[in-house]
Order: C-alpha cells, then sequence, then structure tokens
C-alpha cells in the first residue's frame, strides 16, 4: 500500500514543532549559546541524525527557531497600532521600528537577539525575518518620499540597530540605549528630511 503523502506531510509539520519547541525550552534554560543539535534530538527523543535532516545544522536549527520567536514583533510592526504600525507617517513608524529594535536588543529577556547572536551575520540577514526587516525599511523610505536607492539607504540604516553595532555600543562603548534611540530618531529625520518638510522633530 503506497504512503499517505497527506499523513507524511503532517507527521513532519508535527516533528518540525516538536523539534522547535525541544530547542526553545532547552535555550529558555540554558541559554541560547549552550544549546547543541545533540542535546536538542535528545530532549525532543529523536536521532540526531532527523534534526540535522530537518534544519541543516545548529544555524538552520536557530534561524528555524528565531522565526516562531519573531512572529510577534512582524505582526506589531505589520499590522499593530500605531506608531509602529500602520496609521502613522511613515517617518515616524520607521524612527518607531528603529527604536523597538534598539531596545530589544538592550533587553537581555529578548529571546530573538539572544537567538541572533549565535547565528553568523550573513546568515542572519538572509534569513526570512532579517530580509523582511530589509523590506520593511525600505517601504517606508519610500513612502516617506525619500529620494535615492531605497533598497541600499535601508542596507545603511538597518547597519546602525543590528545586534553587532548595539552590542558594540552598549558594550565598549558605553553608549547609553536612550542615547542610540535619540541617535536613530536624528537619522532618520535627516534620511527623509522631515525638519525642511515641516520643522516637527519625531520623538525617539
Amino acid at each position: 500500500m503506497p504512503d499517505d503523502p497527506t499523513q507524511e506531510r503532517v507527521d513532519a509539520t508535527r516533528n518540525r514543532a516538536r523539534l522547535l519547541e525541544a530547542a526553545a525550552r532547552l535555550v529558555a534554560d540554558q541559554g541560547a549559546k549552550h544549546v547543541t543539535m545533540h542535546e536538542v534530538a535528545q530532549e525532543a527523543g529523536v536521532g540526531k541524525g532527523t534534526l540535522f535532516r530537518r534544519f541543516g545544522d545548529r544555524n538552520g536549527l536557530l534561524l528555524a527557531l528565531i522565526d516562531d520567536v519573531e512572529a510577534e514583533f512582524h505582526e506589531a510592526y505589520t499590522f499593530g497600532p500605531p506608531p509602529l504600525g500602520p496609521g502613522a507617517p511613515a517617518r515616524d513608524r520607521l524612527t518607531a521600528f528603529g527604536c523597538a529594535l534598539i531596545e530589544r536588543i538592550a533587553d537581555d529577556a529578548d529571546l530573538g537577539p539572544a537567538l541572533g547572536r549565535q547565528i553568523p551575520c550573513d546568515r542572519r540577514h538572509a534569513s526570512h525575518y532579517g530580509q523582511a526587516f530589509h523590506r520593511h525599511v525600505s517601504a517606508l523610505l519610500r513612502e516617506a518620499g525619500v529620494e535615492g536607492d531605497h533598497d541600499m539607504l535601508a542596507h545603511a540604516m538597518l547597519a546602525f540597530v543590528n545586534l553587532e553595532t548595539v552590542n558594540y555600543l552598549r558594550g565598549d562603548s558605553q553608549v547609553t540605549t536612550a542615547r542610540l534611540r535619540s541617535t536613530w530618531a536624528d537619522l532618520v529625520r535627516r534620511v527623509t528630511g522631515a525638519d525642511a518638510h515641516d520643522g516637527r522633530t519625531a520623538e525617539p
């Protein structure tokens, strides 16, 4: 009797969820830095080979986990209340978005940045959530009427609020979170020409 492809998909989905739940428990207990593929397989009650076939490597597992973790933030900046969500001017949404990223990186309890610190920069930027951040900033720049290459400007702006930059500035340079937020708001004003347009200063 041939295998039922529908049942196979259901089983694969169930196994994926079980593996991610196991990984999330271990991250919560031990911190992302200490979680290994062997421990996740043991926690989920599967062979390590199954885990590698499903996610490729440890980075693939963490990226899948971080996509789940970032779903709530994606919902907030895509559909939530303004100024982070729709309903506010594009430059105010852009200010709120960058400030939210800075606050999240500064929050040791936020699982998103904690996982992101364990993933190489190139894999993180190419991930689903990394690309979503870039598309969002690029779209807001376009909506704000900024002239120029929105794609590259979005890369330039996100470089200020990525994990490596914020970690370095807060750690080695002892820059406060409030100063980082204020600088992001100033950057948004300068890029969007907000002061020149209406003389209004957006709050960080």
